[in-house]
């Protein structure tokens, strides 16, 4: 394969007074911008999902199942569509929302819904005493969820979660559909532009797979920082 290699393509000008790199900087920064948003919902959500989804009443397990089975089972660009499309039409507050904020909310309920089936899992495979002890201290239900389960829950759930963070990541890919420059679109757009799709590719590749790799080393050091020696590791 006698391909000619063409790097200098990214120091060349878009015509919009600025390099390719420095629009797959920007682009780079979209991406992060996007993932790290979602994320945040991701969490609060699904913690507070898998949370109800194991309290002893049968209308919050449900309610908990309806949401985790509704965006578990739509495709995220499905989902993408319909927050751009539809959700702006039945909620009127929502038309002037930006398209960051639309992805966001969309990635985030979708990744709401995996992070809910870890933190389920998670509390579930703590032995049964430790409620029933915070209970027979006089803590009340939500205090023995917060002080005793939810923190010792978080430390099984890590390694699982370090996945979906890393999901996030990949996901993000989808935002290129409602024309938010990320990392995609902007290897669509250049390579239609340069010629150069095999350059253009492999850098956004490398950026991707750097981007996981952080987020990875990440969640590694908060699992060191936060195990609880002889439980977490036997749990795994």
């Amino acid at each position: 394969m006698n391909y000619r290699w063409e790097w200098e393509v990214f120091l060349r000008d878009t015509g919009g007074g600025q390099t390719y790199l420095e629009w797959m900087m920007s682009a780079w920064g979209w991406t992060l911008s996007v993932a790290v948003c979602a994320w945040v919902v991701a969490l609060l959500v699904g913690v507070v999902v898998g949370t109800l989804r194991t309290l002893p009443s049968r209308g919050w397990v449900l309610a908990g199942n309806a949401w985790v089975e509704l965006f578990r089972n739509i495709p995220l660009l499905v989902q993408i569509f319909l927050w751009y499309h539809v959700v702006p039409a039945m909620v009127p507050a929502l038309k002037s929302a930006p398209s960051f904020l639309l992805v966001v909310f969309a990635l985030g309920f979708f990744t709401s819904a995996r992070v809910a089936e870890q933190v389920r899992a998670g509390i579930q495979s703590l032995p049964s005493g430790q409620r029933m002890a915070g209970l027979a201290m006089g803590l009340t239900l939500a205090q023995t969820y917060r002080y005793v389960m939810l923190p010792m829950a978080f430390r099984i759930v890590i390694p699982p979660l370090t996945s979906e963070a890393m999901n996030v990541i990949k996901n993000s890919s989808v935002a290129f559909a409602v024309s938010i420059s990320e990392l995609t679109l902007f290897a669509l757009q250049a390579q239609e532009e340069t010629s150069r799709g095999i350059e253009v590719y492999l850098a956004v590749t490398t950026l991707y797979m750097v981007s996981a790799f952080g987020v990875n080393r990440l969640m590694a050091w908060i699992e060191r920082r936060v195990r609880v020696p002889g439980f977490a590791g036997a749990a795994r």
